[in-house]
């Protein structure tokens, strides 16, 4: 881990370039830290990050129907959501990279009752369907096609953590107009977004030309952000059919990445705009 955080941006893609084509499954690459969905098999963090996007929406009734974009590593937010008071909740995402390991699930259960929270007996299920099923939970693995499967206004509570940054540029709009098309007319999303190019925490994702980064060489190998900015985005959720409130903005004190290094398509950009380096906001459908 220590070396990866050493390594020039540069070689991040290089190794990422060749490393995501071997007949080598996630999992691997997820021991060595060399490929990683988020840190959501942390039952401790796992559940702070939850109850920031929970508490932050306020006002869910008892038996909401939740569902989260992107839980990459692991399936625990469905044991969250219904220690919370969910009573159905879809965990979407566009491969099946969650950890099966029913330790994962145990270590959540345990984490839960000592918080006083409600949860089920891990320890009595055999597989991760078993433990779906009990906490009414249904998994998609196919992406914006998972969406379109789901009933129109069925859903109270949409939340993601780092997520939309990833979804490829094309899809972007279409996977909000799906999240504006199953929400409730008084259900809430509630989004943290991170602009930062997830190769060393830098804007080095800006280098590159649209061709180049949308081409299926590059975003199929591991670190592809879609680089949509954040004012446009603001834009993006405006357009598929949703208020914005912006709950914070991180900004950086100048752009990390010299400008004049990035590709011309961003070098005209306002010199705040390339400050933010990450962002919440409250969706509601309008």
């Amino acid at each position: 881990m220590l070396v990866k955080q050493f390594l020039p941006w540069w070689s991040k893609i290089a190794a990422k370039l060749l490393l995501s084509r071997l007949p080598i499954k996630y999992q691997f690459w997820k021991k060595l830290a060399l490929f990683e969905h988020g840190y959501m098999d942390r039952p401790s963090y796992a559940y702070e990050v939850f109850k920031q996007h929970f508490d932050r929406v306020e006002g869910l009734k008892e038996g909401f129907v939740s569902l989260e974009l992107g839980p990459g590593d692991s399936l625990v937010s469905a044991m969250l959501s219904r220690a919370f008071g969910c009573s159905a909740s879809y965990l979407v995402d566009v491969g099946a990279f969650a950890n099966r390991d029913l330790q994962l699930y145990r270590n959540m259960s345990s984490f839960l009752a000592d918080k006083g929270l409600p949860t089920i007996r891990a320890d009595k299920f055999k597989s991760i369907e078993e433990m779906l099923v009990a906490c009414g939970a249904d998994y998609k693995t196919s992406g914006l096609l998972s969406l379109r499967e789901i009933p129109e206004q069925s859903v109270d509570f949409i939340w993601s953590s780092a997520v939309l940054e990833h979804i490829r540029r094309a899809d972007f709009l279409e996977t909000m107009r799906e999240l504006r098309r199953i929400i409730r007319s008084s259900g809430v999303c509630s989004h943290q977004i991170d602009l930062r190019d997830h190769l060393g925490g830098a804007l080095n994702n800006l280098r590159f030309s649209e061709k180049t980064w949308e081409s299926d060489f590059m975003a199929q190998s591991g670190f592809y952000t879609n680089r949509i900015r954040y004012s446009e985005m603001l834009v993006l959720f405006q357009k598929a059919g949703f208020s914005v409130e912006v709950m914070h903005v991180n900004r950086w004190n100048s752009p990390p990445t010299p400008k004049e290094k990035l590709h011309k398509i961003f070098q005209n950009l306002p010199e705040e705009e390339l400050c933010v380096l990450d962002f919440s906001v409250i969706l509601k459908p309008v």
